[in-house]
């Protein structure tokens, strides 16, 4: 490098991190003297090399940061200024890297125009001392935490010089007049003052996110900020999520600002726990965006058939519309464990969140009105029950991509199946505590658990029914908005609003005048409770009085806690607690969606025999059967041993990629006609039990953890015998022991077309890397195979019934490899009919994800894909020797490959709880 000139070293030392050109200050006389020039004119710095979550370099103190910065004399911006600690004041006689001592520094640079930091402090010091500096790329502060750190504050001036603000956990007095503020971020902040919003001006804004702050009770104190987004006339981002403005406030703002383009630009749209919010709020903004609008996440409750059959009313179309979100609960309310009262006590809100009461009539007008739609997530709405019914001609989800669907228990198996089979562009299908296993012991007494019939889920409907629940604490919810005295009236006839096309100008104002009177859009009598009952005669829909005396929080949002004395109900996801409690003609379950056998339907009564015919059931397998301990007594305290009901999930879809199951009720999944079909991951499905596969020649990743009741024996009998198009890895953390010699047996002695390879992997917490490593390798192995079978002329492998019965001995005369030692500090084996294994050696000794193996010998098997790891072809040439052994014996290879990873860390029957599920 020495013989290179100084223009040339200042040039390569523009690629090079800070860190890396002050190093070469003492390398020579002649890169010191480059070192020096690049930094007399250089103009941009970044300490962190680019990375804005990093910190940078620690060592240095007030004297040599001045030091560095005065050798750069036109520096113009500074990124990176991101230290691990700074003090608050210099001490004589004490070196340390304070906030003055930057302060000072940062002046010393008559250029500065603008500085990227994430320290509260030194921020604000900034804004105080040199309020000429730019704040530079996305400030966001670090330390972050709720409750609130009180050493997290941050007083911002008028007219502070900054674009992007991401506050979270901090103090804050006001947020004032900022007019170069684009994006402005508030998650647990504390607004202290009494009228924070007194001269909140940001007209050059395009992002507002507030959630969960702290901030005035007083509804009328929000008035300045809801004005003050709408004079952001190209705001494209909004979420407003525990904000308690004034209802009605928002639809009165987009009328006097519309004109003028006030929420014209938005594509963003989220309400989440607003307390006040009326649906006209929603559907004002909602139909001012409509041309722009993407995305939308209501909360639930504005989850209403009201506010779609109003903006269907409005004939507006939505072209760039996708992601609808109904029942939406922010992740902090569903995660956070505080009850309502104790987030009340830290400033935010006083919020109680009921399950959206959206029923499919409301679905229907959900796609009529959004017919672009491509993502859809439903959180707890406990009025849905037949999602064939949501498709007509008017509403045929035509765009839906991806389907989520959490906690809404009345959704019917059945019609869930025969919904996805109509939907021609779905791809992902995510289902949360769907499908929920009736109660125990129902049948047996006649009674209609999970029909519909009896008393409506919606009001018994268990909101806490997460296993996480360390309390084991159930409540019940009643829903005050379908009590018969709170049914939604029609309108006055007389009250109609006519639609009227008066020209371009005006048809936003027209459209907008549907939602005056949204709260009262007309309704059928009984659409506020649309299929409760499923039609089920009004005589049998029994109502319990239920007192709503107190309010609390729970994992879905913020709920009534329904005192009802003589009643317990427990979650029919605790297998110990299963019960079902017998009022006059009534089961009061937590379950809304259920199927029976046949040979149930002898023990109810005609009516409900009559009203079951009507739910499509999935044939029983033939070998089931019930075992009974006690005799016809209609007692629900008699002693019963009752299997599972079978609930069967039939996927058909000709564009499904994959679907997830988490905590789902079904006992069998069965891939009926599912070409494009490539994962399945089941987590915490308690009574799943089996897989069937007819159609689905290219799933090739199955995840199985957590499920009880996993029969291990026929789910990998089934993928096994699967045509060999693809390689496949199946995961599983089975909740018991396994037997893992008899299942080695089994596995090895199957008719299998693949090479097999198991591996036992005892991590605990369970290591990610080891199954992302036996995947990469996995399809190495498949590579030389299938080279050697096209192009070395290697004889293809087969196992079918008939070879079996060659090889009458385990195991069927071929060879099994046993490798065992230990992984990243874990006992780890495998056993594998790989035939060349132990041959494989990588070139890399210190290369990512290799394995040591402390056998006979020790063997090293690496992950290919990694930059600067060894291909498949590569690899041939290690293994020459056994190529040309097993061309001469003309054994032949199977194309591809299964690898069954399982992981034991769940074995005695308590999950271990784990970031990577």
């Amino acid at each position: 490098m020495n013989q290179l000139s100084h223009e040339v070293l200042c040039h390569i030392f523009r690629y090079l991190p800070l860190q890396d050109i002050m190093c070469m200050e003492c390398l020579s006389r002649k890169l010191k003297e480059a070192v020096t020039l690049y930094l007399r004119v250089v103009k941009i710095v970044d300490l962190c090399a680019g990375h804005w979550w990093e910190y940078m370099p620690t060592g240095f103190t007030d004297s040599s940061f001045l030091t560095l910065l005065r050798k750069m004399p036109d520096i113009e911006q500074l990124y990176g200024l991101h230290p691990r600690y700074l003090e608050r004041r210099r001490v004589r006689g004490h070196q340390a890297f304070s906030i003055p001592g930057v302060l000072e520094a940062l002046q010393a640079c008559p250029n500065l125009l603008g500085v990227e930091t994430s320290h509260l402090e030194l921020v604000e010091a900034i804004w105080t001392y040199m309020p000429q500096v730019h704040i530079l790329g996305k400030f966001r502060n670090r330390n972050g935490a709720f409750p609130i750190p009180p050493e997290n504050k941050l007083k911002i001036p008028i007219g502070a010089k900054i674009q992007t603000l991401h506050l979270v956990g901090v103090n804050v007095p006001e947020i004032p007049c900022i007019p170069m503020l684009r994006h402005l971020y508030l998650k647990w902040v504390r607004l202290t003052k009494p009228q924070p919003f007194k001269d909140f001006l940001c007209i050059s804004l395009r992002t507002f996110v507030m959630r969960n702050c702290a901030g005035p009770t007083n509804s009328l104190k929000y008035v300045p900020l809801v004005t003050g987004l709408a004079s952001a006339r190209n705001l494209e981002h909004l979420e407003l999520v525990r904000v308690p403005f004034l209802g009605g406030l928002i639809q009165h703002v987009v009328e006097d600002s519309w004109r003028s383009g006030g929420f014209r630009n938005l594509h963003t749209i989220v309400l989440g726990a607003c307390k006040n919010a009326l649906e006209v709020d929603l559907g004002y903004l909602i139909i001012t965006a409509a041309r722009r609008l993407h995305e939308v996440r209501i909360q639930p409750s504005l989850t209403k058939d009201g506010v779609f059959s109003a903006l269907k009313m409005a004939e507006l179309e939505f072209p760039q519309f996708e992601t609808l979100h109904l029942g939406y609960v922010d992740e902090f309310l569903l995660q956070c464990k505080m009850a309502n009262a104790d987030l009340v006590k830290y400033g935010l809100a006083d919020v109680v969140e009921n399950p959206g009461i959206i029923t499919d009539i409301g679905m229907k007008a959900v796609n009529e009105v959004f017919s672009c739609i491509k993502y859809l997530v439903i959180y707890n709405c406990p009025h849905l029950h037949n999602p064939n019914n949501w498709i007509t001609d008017h509403s045929r989800w035509s765009r839906l991509v991806d389907l989520t669907l959490v906690r809404c228990h009345a959704v019917k198996l059945d019609s869930f199946s025969q919904f996805i089979e109509l939907l021609p562009s779905l791809e992902f299908i995510s289902l949360d505590q769907m499908f929920r296993e009736p109660p125990k012991g129902c049948a047996r007494v006649g009674l209609s658990a999970g029909t519909g019939i009896g008393v409506s889920s919606a009001l018994v409907s268990n909101q806490n029914s997460n296993n996480d629940n360390e309390n084991n604490h159930h409540q019940n919810n009643n829903n005050p908005n379908i009590h018969p005295n709170n049914h939604q009236h029609p309108n006055d006839p007389n009250e109609e609003n006519e639609m009227r096309q008066d020209g371009p100008a005006e048809e936003q104002q027209i459209a907008a005048e549907a939602l005056n009177e949204m709260e009262e859009v007309a309704q059928d009598d009984g659409e506020g409770v649309a299929e409760i009952g499923d039609d089920v005669p009004t005589h049998s829909q029994a109502v319990i009085p239920m007192d709503v005396d107190e309010e609390q929080a729970g994992p879905s949002g913020l709920q009534p806690v329904v005192k009802a004395a003589p009643i317990t109900v427990h979650d029919s996801d605790s297998e110990d607690e299963e019960e079902c409690v017998e009022t006059p003609g009534t089961c009061i379950t937590n379950s809304s969606a259920s199927n029976y056998s046949d040979g149930e339907e002898k023990l109810r009564g005609p009516v409900e025999t009559r009203e079951l015919s009507e739910v499509t059931k999935p044939k029983p397998r033939h070998t089931l059967k019930r075992k009974r301990t006690a005799d016809k007594s209609t007692s629900t305290s008699d002693p019963v041993i009752e299997d599972d009901h079978v609930q069967v999930l039939i996927l058909k879809s000709k564009n499904l990629v994959g679907i997830t199951l988490t905590n789902c009720g079904i006992t069998d999944l069965v891939l009926k006609d599912c070409p494009k079909m490539m994962f399945i991951h089941a987590t915490r499905c308690r009574v799943l039990k089996h897989l069937k596969v007819e159609n689905a020649p290219i799933v090739n990743r199955f995840d199985y953890a957590q499920c009880k009741k996993l029969n291990m024996d026929q789910v990998l009998d089934q993928i096994l015998r699967m045509p060999p198009e693809r390689n496949r890895i199946i995961y599983l953390r089975p909740m018991q022991q396994v037997d893992t010699l008899t299942l080695e047996q089994k596995i090895f002695s199957g008719p299998y077309p693949y090479h097999i390879c198991i591996i036992h992997e005892f991590s605990n917490p369970p290591n990610v890397r080891n199954k992302v490593r036996i995947r990469s390798w996995m399809d190495t192995i498949a590579n030389i195979n299938q080279e050697l079978i096209k192009y070395e002329f290697f004889p293809e492998a087969t196992r079918s019934e008939g070879d079996l019965k060659k090889y009458t001995k385990y195991p069927w005369g071929r060879d099994i490899y046993t490798l065992e030692g230990v992984v990243d500090g874990a006992p780890y084996s495998m056993i594998t009919d790989f035939p060349w294994l132990r041959s494989l050696r990588t070139a890399e000794p210190n290369s990512y994800a290799r394995y040591d193996f402390e056998d006979d010998e020790r063997t090293t098997i690496y992950a290919p894909r990694r930059k600067g790891q060894l291909s498949a072809d590569i690899c041939m040439e290690t293994i020459g020797e056994e190529i040309s052994e097993l061309r001469q014996m003309k054994k032949g290879v199977f194309q591809r490959v299964v690898a069954i990873f399982i992981h034991y860390c769940d074995v005695n029957g308590e999950p271990v709880e784990d970031d990577y599920i």
